[in-house]
């Protein structure tokens, strides 16, 4: 009981230091906390200043183990409100100042008799933090992400945008380090799709770091987005279990169960289901020259029946130092049926030919990661830290496709075809950190990072003539990739009661080497660089403060950026890698004002964006064919500003809305193009919660994404709205949750190129997506809920 109630009151604390000011010691209150039936002392109760004026909350503190505190504030106009778990709450009105200190003596507290004998404390919703280097959001059990997986979750945070393929972006901008707990990981892969096997219950926090600083990997040029999976520390045994369905199909069952003693933390996570992600696409061809005209529509369903587990453990060698091991496994089986009706208009827009192109694929994906980690804590301070971690982690993929065209007029002049991928993804990283505060307000860190990526893709395509196949050696190609970087860095920061300052250096040396085997085409890149950071904060008052930083980073080719494989669904839009692809730099300047009022916290941010080398998809027209490829184009000045608040209104409603304007301006020549044009990009999100009656609560995500300019056309825009309602049951223990992602299908996206000699346009989408999902917790856990939800 004494550790929930201290649970209890540590929770409340922090969030009361939220809400609360800077502190002064202008006048002092003490006291004890006593039992009034045994007399005992009342340890880890929350004791809270109100002003008697604005009845704001000026300070707060808790008890000590003898039930004693003391608190100070820089008013005389106050009372006290007393809380602990199991008592009646007290308030004492009465307080005077005879002298600058006031001792109340002993405060008796009574039981409440309906408090129940056991009191589960939940951290409800989800909050966000502002660091000196970055913004820190909370997961809390926010019901519209029931059933969610990373992407979704990545999706309700501010400043973050994932679009109906999954794309990352930040303020606008592609490039971003996806890392989890701190590290390059298997699971963040965007191309391996990997990240829906990570789903709401497995977070603990997300950090959004723009400018970051030398510590972290420059990899980026967007920023860094680090999701922190939990990972239980309460004794003895706990653990919880969730079942969810889902329309299309989304059917899961997961658990997690969590063994600490003194010496070991065992931690483990399951999951198992079957879910269902169809796909509606359009596009059009169109020849201006020839007057020429292909249309296409498609549906496709992707299925798949996947299988996960994370193990680990913590061992405690002594107090200084901590051994962890965990590992990860999934394993997915996918089918993916896909039906496009292809329609040819000749030069007087008259259909010349028409057929339906079928599509069967399968595959099984492997995946699984360890992750080994050492910690020494010094003796002279808990925050000197030595730490060596490494981490390796495999994904596969081995697919086949089977292409069957049915002509139903004109003449056939496409084969049918079949494919076969094998795909491996291995990457290795070995990292040390060492972290000393020098004095309470001075700390150094340094360290050290060795990656390597090793990646292979050997795809073949068979064309079909008669009863025979075909090897198509134009299309079938085996790539290999592999890269290695090593980066050092330092950084020294000071941060004092009113003003902050973090100064850091890195450099990093990458080699890149990728090798075509069927044509023996090499590329080989070997390049040093430095990559400054810089990041500093001033409280200017007790409700306003500032923050500033400036970093450099880079974005690297990636397989995909540089492998000319494409895939043949749609052989009239084809999408192809460039092995002499550059990697791009981009310098980044942020200031940040933050406000904190009693029921509102606003922050409003400028930036800047220079960006050379920039990497742009370009589409080529050749024989009514489009191919779209990466390129390096010029350069980019992007200048913008953002505004985040959370406004409180009572204490059945909350607000959270957000807002990002950004100006681009692009230059660049390429093969004797023009690639100059301006243009402007803005996103909107609005998240209302209501907690009503009888346990229950509502929330709805509203979100709006502007169109924007290309190099060579324009996106659409599009808004979509996502909502979620929760049922508590039996005081917590058991949840029912029911969720409705993109109500109004209206989440899609549409891109147009619009060239002298040819225009393309492209349509894509998801549709509307239902789960209901039961969770409920055992032992001292708490209600979870796991899907498979995923992009």
């Amino acid at each position: 009981m004494k550790s929930l109630i201290k649970l209890f009151a540590s929770i409340g604390i922090v969030v009361l230091s939220g809400n609360s000011l800077a502190q002064s010691e202008k006048w002092l209150i003490s006291g004890q906390l006593t039992d009034g039936e045994t007399g005992e002392a009342v340890p880890y109760a929350a004791v809270i200043v109100h002003s008697s004026v604005t009845h704001t909350i000026l300070n707060g503190i808790t008890t000590n183990d003898q039930g004693n505190f003391k608190v100070g504030t820089d008013s005389s106009a106050v009372y006290l409100e007393i809380k602990s778990v199991g008592y009646i709450p007290d308030t004492i009105r009465t307080i005077r100042f005879n002298t600058p200190h006031i001792n109340l003596g002993e405060i008796k507290l009574f039981r409440d008799n309906q408090i129940l004998e056991q009191v589960q404390v939940t951290a409800e919703r989800s909050t966000m933090e502002f660091k000196l280097d970055r913004r820190v959001y909370n997961v809390g059990s926010d019901i519209s992400s029931t059933g969610m997986g990373a992407l979704e979750i990545l999706n309700n945070i501010p400043s973050v945008n994932v679009d109906i393929e999954g794309q990352i972006s930040l303020r606008g901008n592609t490039g971003v380090q996806i890392l989890i707990d701190g590290k390059p990981s298997v699971l963040a892969d965007e191309q391996g799709n990997a990240l829906g096997t990570i789903t709401a219950d497995m977070v603990e926090r997300i950090e959004v770091i723009t400018n970051p600083s030398a510590k972290y990997n420059a990899e980026g040029t967007s920023g860094i987005i680090n999701i922190v999976l939990k990972k239980e520390e309460k004794k003895g045994i706990n653990g919880s279990i969730s079942l969810n369905t889902g329309y299309p199909n989304n059917h899961s069952i997961g658990g997690s169960l969590n063994l600490r003693t003194e010496k070991f933390n065992f931690f483990t996570q399951f999951g198992a289901g079957y879910r269902s992600m169809p796909w509606e696409s359009k596009s059009t061809n169109r020849n201006i020259t020839s007057g020429d005209r292909i249309e296409s529509e498609g549906n496709s369903i992707k299925n798949e029946n996947f299988y996960n587990i994370t193990i680990g453990t913590d061992y405690h060698i002594n107090e200084r130092n901590v051994l962890t091991l965990s590992g990860n496994f999934a394993y997915e089986l996918e089918t993916n049926p896909t039906q496009t009706a292809f329609y040819l208009y000749d030069e007087n827009q008259e259909l010349s030919s028409s057929y339906n192109r079928t599509e069967k694929t399968k595959a099984t994906n492997p995946k699984w990661q360890y992750d080994l980690q050492y910690q020494k804590t010094f003796t002279n301070n808990k925050e000197h830290i030595l730490q060596f971690s490494t981490l390796g982690s495999f994904f596969g993929k081995d697919q086949s496709s089977d292409f069957e065209n049915e002509y139903l007029t004109g003449i056939a002049s496409d084969p049918s075809q079949r494919t076969a991928t094998d795909f491996y993804q291995a990457d290795y990283t070995f990292k040390l950190d060492y972290t000393n505060p020098l004095t309470k307000t001075i700390t150094l860190e340094t360290g050290a990072l060795y990656e390597i990526n090793d990646v292979g893709n050997d795809y073949s395509v068979d064309n079909q003539l008669g009863d025979s196949w075909i090897p198509d050696t134009s299309l079938t190609n085996n790539f290999e990739y592999n890269q290695k970087v090593l980066g050092i860095y330092t950084t020294g920061s000071y941060e004092g009661k009113k003003w902050g300052v973090k100064l850091g250096v890195r450099l990093e040396n990458t080699d890149l080497k990728t090798l075509l085997t069927n044509t023996n085409e090499r590329n080989t890149q070997n390049y040093t660089n430095f990559f400054p950071s810089l990041h500093t904060s001033y409280k200017i008052s007790r409700a306003f403060s500032l923050q500033a930083g400036y970093s450099r980073r880079i974005f690297r080719p990636r397989l995909w950026d540089l492998n000319p494989f494409f895939n043949i669904r749609n052989t009239y839009n084809i999408r192809t890698g460039n092995p002499d692809l550059q990697p791009e730099f981009a310098d980044s300047y942020e200031l940040t004002g933050v406000f904190l009022f009693e029921k509102l916290s606003l922050n409003i941010s400028g930036y800047y964006l220079y960006t050379t080398n920039v990497t742009e998809r370009v589409s080529y027209f050749e024989n009514n064919v489009n191919i779209t490829t990466p390129i390096n184009v010029g350069i980019r000045h992007k200048t913008g500003g953002e505004i985040n608040a959370k406004y409180t209104a009572t204490k059945w409603l909350t607000l959270n809305g957000e807002a990002n304007y950004g100006y681009f301006l692009r230059k660049g020549v390429f093969e004797n193009q023009n690639f100059d044009f301006e243009g402007s990009q803005w996103s909107g999100k609005l998240t209302v919660k209501f907690k009503l009656p009888a346990d229950i609560d509502l929330e709805i995500n509203s979100n709006y994404q502007s169109a924007y300019k290309t190099v060579q056309g324009k996106v659409s825009g599009f808004a979509f709205v996502d909502a979620g309602i929760r049922k508590r049951l039996w005081k917590g223990k058991g949840v029912i949750n029911l969720s409705i992602r993109d109500i109004f299908a209206s989440r899609i996206r549409e891109s147009i190129v619009d060239q002298p000699s040819y225009y393309l346009y492209s349509f894509s989408k998801r549709g509307r997506f239902i789960t209901l999902g039961f969770s409920y917790s055992f032992g001292k856990g708490e209600a979870m809920t796991y899907s498979g939800g995923k992009r």
